[in-house]
């Protein structure tokens, strides 16, 4: 993948060196969002943007050190409101490529509420949740995401919360394009971020990021050669669901119930679950294949697009809006905004 841009408007090309600061990384040695920072600095260049209108809100967890180390503009803000900054900033300055860094705890617990009023609105907008299914700033504490049983310092008999599964609350939330991809495969995760980028709309990607410190291994099963080709599965669009060492397995529905079957006795690629990107119903039951993988008869983990789906965007809509009501009425008048249209004679 080529990580050099072509000029902008007669400026000289960019590479991904270009993106970095010179500010010292400071995660700890091994983190998986080294990964993530490369593979994000590599792609920038591509996407035929000035950096100057490149913004990257985080809130706060590891990840959301993010800004520090792109050169671009950013903001650190506070626990759980990226969202929130960054929906205001596109609502303000839509032309503006707004990314959004964010963590399992930061995006999901205190900051869930206003993730999925991002998503429902549909803001332009990029969410990379970099999910490792513990609380790594304050040490090692459980967070939304950490499975049931979780042994941590929070959950010292072991959790007993219920997960969300990322994916499928960002389909609740009606999000316009859901994808998942992890740190350790970065040729798939450059793919995943050029594509949240090209939608037209509030992406949600899910990053699989392994914590070595205080959850290491959490998605070794996902990521290691001996485990993957056999747990994951990967989405491509309009190609049937094949996954397994020898690319011998896919999945078949029974129903509205998707099983694994061996290709090959009796069974062929034709008989398979083929990929669409825009089947709401199908993204639905994409995103529950999240069964523990340790478990006997499980199905492996997607990857990739799930759903991506076009509808208006919510700056373009309120630009819109504005533009009619000035039309209609000329220059607006505040005070009689406040006031409103219901209006009491006291006598």
């Amino acid at each position: 993948m080529s990580t050099v841009t072509a000029p902008v408007n007669g400026a000289p090309a960019l590479t991904a060196k270009d993106f970095a600061t010179d500010q010292e990384v400071r995660w700890c040695p091994g983190c998986g969002d080294y990964s993530i920072l490369a593979q994000v600095q590599k792609v920038m260049p591509t996407l035929g943007i000035p950096k100057e209108n490149i913004v990257i809100v985080s809130g706060i967890g590891c990840s959301s050190r993010f800004p520090y180390y792109m050169n671009t503009y950013g903001m650190h803000s506070i626990h759980g409101r990226a969202t929130a900054i960054a929906s205001g900033l596109k609502a303000s300055r839509p032309e503006l490529s707004v990314w959004v860094v964010t963590g399992d705890g930061d995006s999901l617990s205190i900051g869930g509420n206003h993730t999925i009023h991002l998503l429902r609105r549909n803001f332009d907008i990029n969410i990379l949740l970099f999910n490792n299914q513990i609380y790594g700033l304050t040490k090692g504490q459980y967070s939304p995401t950490s499975e049931v049983k979780k042994v941590t310092k929070s959950t010292p008999f072991g959790s007993i919360d219920h997960p969300f599964n990322p994916a499928a609350l960002a389909m609740g939330a009606d999000a316009s394009f859901v994808g998942r991809t992890m740190d350790r495969d970065p040729k798939h995760l450059q793919q995943m971020l050029i594509r949240a980028h090209q939608h037209k709309g509030a992406s949600f990607l899910e990053i699989y990021q392994n914590c070595n410190i205080f959850n290491d291994g959490a998605f070794e099963i996902f990521t290691e050669k001996g485990s993957k080709p056999e747990e994951v599965l990967f989405l491509e669009q309009g190609k049937p669901l094949v996954f397994g060492a020898g690319q011998d397995k896919g999945i078949r529905l029974d129903g509205f119930r998707p099983v694994v079957v061996k290709l090959g006795e009796g069974v062929s690629t034709d008989d398979l679950w083929v990929h669409d990107e825009k089947d709401f119903y199908k993204a639905q039951i994409l995103t529950r294949m999240f069964d523990d993988p340790r478990t006997e008869n499980h199905l492996p983990r997607p990857f990739g697009v799930f759903y991506e789906n076009d509808r208006p965007c919510y700056e373009d809509s309120m630009g819109l809006q504005i533009e009619e009501a000035i039309a209609a009425k000329g220059k607006g008048n505040l005070d009689k905004l406040l006031r409103g249209n219901e209006i009491w004679e006291i006598i």
